[in-house]
């Protein structure tokens, strides 16, 4: 076997061996004594988390008579098991990592002392490291923070979708169990979910496309009529209509349901000024869903509307002057000018407000509360989104199995759109503008 093969099947059976037997004494000893740290860690602490990830428990809590007292036990608790499992698979992952980078090594010294070269000594290795691989020293931290601070919270809810982790199987006083795909099933079988699901996804894309569409053309409309040469005082139009976007959207959206309140609104007393009757705005499921569309168009119009601002100023003159040379109309200029351009810079845009459309919490909470109340939903209103559903799911109802399968089923809609949109923008293939 070559010296190079030695070495890394030397650090193959132990950490740092490797690297002793070409003669890198010191980083062979820390990579041994982390090599014996690891194991050590692994058979000690690691594994009996691991299993625990595997198990969930074995016992819960509970009262157990002593003589003539009882007394509280505390078992296992299968929700902090779930988690410390995480993390020591995460741990035992960056260990593996670890452990492979070491073979490497190994093997690279290895190879060079094959060709008679003489191995770096340890303070060469360092300035080495430095100069060829500090991005790489520049990104581990960030790279751990990165996999237990968002992985692992990731990996966490989704776990949970396939446990059955939800009331009245709520721990330290129950175990909760791994059930794989039933709670899969069950959202898609059981009629008193089912139901559910398939009207608020229903809503769900409606509301995105309308939201989507009202606000995109809404701003871009505002932006091309402030634009015009014939307009006057620009900065006053544009201050006056960024002011929506400047106030905090929590205290917009509490001032618009006070706004559209069905008794004492000011909506409805202008309407009863007029001698016209008010209107069911948060109590009708139709008013209530025409409500938050309106909302969503006062609040989301600015932000499109500077995009197309930006837009527009860096469109030529000289394709406006061509085209009134041929005898162009304005709705001509429009279609074939000015939208395309305007479509081109911000196609990645609409479909990132598309899909932030389908996640958007705060309209929906803060100004309807997902009401009023659908009688034939499991705790769902008419103006529920997925994401609103899962939040009552979570912490007013305590399904969090349930929750979990729609937090993953909002991931693959998502997902699944915005990828296959975005790819084929003409931006993304990096197009011209003009063939």
């Amino acid at each position: 076997m070559s010296s190079k093969g030695k070495a890394a099947a030397l650090s193959t059976l132990l950490m740092g061996l490797g690297q002793l037997y070409n003669r890198q004494w010191l980083k062979g000893l820390l990579f041994l004594a982390a090599g014996l740290l690891g194991i050590y860690f692994f058979i000690f602490e690691l594994y009996d988390y691991i299993w625990g990830l595997i198990t969930l428990g074995e016992t819960p809590s509970g009262f157990v008579k002593v003589g003539k007292l009882t007394k509280m036990v505390e078992g296992d608790h299968s929700i902090f098991m779930m988690i410390k499992g995480l993390v020591a698979l995460l741990a035992a992952l960056l260990m593996a990592l670890y452990y492979i980078l070491n073979i490497r090594d190994a093997y690279i010294v290895g190879a060079a002392r094959a060709e008679g070269k003489r191995p770096h000594t340890f303070k060469q290795s360092l300035v080495m490291l430095e100069q060829k691989h500090f991005a790489y020293l520049v990104l581990l931290p960030p790279f751990i923070a990165i996999a237990f601070l968002s992985v692992l919270p990731l990996l966490f809810s989704i776990l949970i979708a396939f446990t059955n982790y939800a009331d009245p199987i709520l721990p330290p006083a129950n175990l909760v169990d791994w059930v794989a795909f039933d709670n899969f099933s069950k959202m898609i079988n059981m009629k008193v979910w089912s139901k559910t699901f398939g009207g608020v996804l229903q809503w769900t894309i409606i509301w995105a496309i309308l939201a989507t569409v009202t606000t995109y053309i809404g701003g871009v409309l505002v932006a091309i009529l402030i634009h015009q040469p014939a307009i006057r005082f620009k900065k006053f139009w544009r201050t006056v209509l960024i002011i929506p976007f400047a106030i905090p959207n929590m205290v917009s959206l509490l001032v618009m349901r006070n706004m559209f309140n069905n008794q004492f609104g000011p909506i409805n007393s202008y309407l009863k000024f007029f001698g016209l009757k008010g209107l069911p705005w948060l109590t009708d499921p139709f008013w209530a869903k025409v409500t938050v569309i309106l909302v969503n168009m006062w609040m989301g119009i600015p932000i499109t509307m500077i995009l197309a601002f930006g837009v527009l100023s860096t469109i030529p003159r000289d394709l406006y002057e061509a085209a009134d040379a041929d005898g162009a109309g304005a709705i001509h200029k429009f279609r074939y000018i000015t939208m395309p351009m305007v479509l081109f810079s911000t196609a990645p845009l609409l479909i990132m407000q598309f899909a932030g459309n389908i996640n958007n919490f705060n309209v929906i909470y803060l100004l309807t509360n997902g009401e009023p109340v659908n009688i034939h939903y499991q705790f769902a209103g008419h103006t529920d989104l997925l994401v609103t559903w899962l939040y009552k799911l979570a912490l007013n109802q305590s399904q969090f199995s349930f929750a979990s399968v729609i937090g993953i089923f909002i991931f693959m809609i998502v997902a699944t759109f915005s990828i296959w949109s975005y790819t084929r923008t003409r931006s993304y293939k990096e197009e011209d503008m003009i063939q």
